[in-house]
C-alpha cells in the first residue's frame, strides 16, 4: 500500500494495551511521531517496533504536549490522535481525498465513542466533532485539558469518524473523572476563577440534566445513565476541588 504523505502525532503514557490497535489503524501514514511522558510499561518498545519516532519528555499539559509532538513531524499535514483512538479505512480514504486539495487549515472529524466496545449514540457523544487533521504551520493547541486548536485561518469538517475507545470499564471511567477534574480545577484556579459552596451542586445537577435528559443519554440504557452520572460527578468535583484550592489559598 502506498503511504499517504501525512504525519501522525500521538502522546502517550502507559498505553501498551491500546497503542498497538491505534498504530495498526494509521499504518497508511509515512511518519508516526510518539511523545511519551514517562511510561513504565512497554509503550515505548511497542512504538519503536512499529517504526515510530519516539521522544520522552516531561508532561506539559495536553495542549503543549500535543504541540511538541506536532512540531516534531516533518510533514505539514498532521493527524493528531490519542492512543485510544482508531482510524477506520473509510476515514483514511476521506482524509486522503481532502489532502488532494485542502481548502482549510484544520479539519474536524466525528468521534464515535465506546465503552467496552459498546457505542454511545446519545448524551452528546454522537456526532461529537473534534479537530484532528491540521496543518502544523497554521496554528497550535491551547489549554491544559480539553485543548482546542487555534488558528487565524479557516476550519472545515470531514464527514467521517474516528473510533474512540476511552473506557474499558466503569472503574476506568471513574479514574478518568478524578484525574480530569483535578486538572480542570487547577486550570480554572490559575485563571482566577472563584466559586462558592453552591457552585459544585448547581453545575453537577445541570450537567446530569443536560446529558441524560436534554441530550437523550437515557436512550443509551444503563451506559447512558452511568455516563450522565460520571459527567455530573466530573463537573461537581471540578468545582469542589476549585473551592478546595480557594480555601487553601485563604488559610
Amino acid at each position: 500500500m502506498n503511504k499517504l504523505k501525512i504525519s501522525v502525532a500521538i502522546i502517550t503514557k502507559n498505553e501498551e494495551q491500546r497503542l498497538p490497535d491505534c498504530l495498526n489503524s494509521v499504518s497508511f501514514a509515512d511518519e508516526i511521531v510518539v511523545v511519551d511522558s514517562g511510561s513504565t510499561d512497554k509503550t515505548i518498545q511497542i512504538a519503536e517496533s512499529f517504526g515510530c519516532r519516539v521522544y520522552v519528555e516531561e508532561w506539559k499539559g495536553f495542549g503543549n504536549q500535543k504541540n511538541s509532538a506536532i512540531q516534531k513531524c516533518t510533514n505539514d499535514w498532521v493527524l493528531a490522535l490519542d492512543a485510544d483512538e482508531r482510524v477506520p479505512p473509510l476515514t483514511r480514504d476521506s482524509i486522503a481525498d481532502v489532502l488532494k486539495s485542502p481548502s482549510e487549515s484544520a479539519y474536524s472529524l466525528k468521534m464515535k465513542h465506546f465503552i467496552d466496545n459498546r457505542w454511545l449514540k446519545h448524551g452528546g457523544h454522537w456526532p461529537d466533532w473534534h479537530i484532528r487533521l491540521i496543518n502544523k504551520n497554521k496554528g497550535a493547541f491551547c489549554g491544559e485539558i480539553h485543548e482546542k486548536w487555534i488558528t487565524k485561518e479557516g476550519y472545515g469538517k470531514i464527514d467521517a469518524y474516528i473510533e474512540h475507545y476511552g473506557f474499558s470499564n466503569y472503574s476506568d471511567m471513574l479514574r478518568n473523572v478524578n484525574d480530569y477534574s483535578s486538572i480542570a480545577a487547577k486550570e480554572l484556579f490559575e485563571k482566577g476563577k472563584r466559586v462558592n459552596m453552591l457552585t459544585p451542586i448547581i453545575h453537577g445537577f445541570a450537567m446530569f440534566l443536560k446529558t441524560y435528559i436534554f441530550q437523550k443519554g437515557i436512550l443509551d440504557g444503563f451506559d447512558g445513565l452511568i455516563m450522565a452520572v460520571a459527567k455530573a460527578n466530573g463537573s461537581f468535583f471540578k468545582y469542589a476541588k476549585l473551592y478546595e484550592l480557594q480555601r487553601k489559598e485563604r488559610s
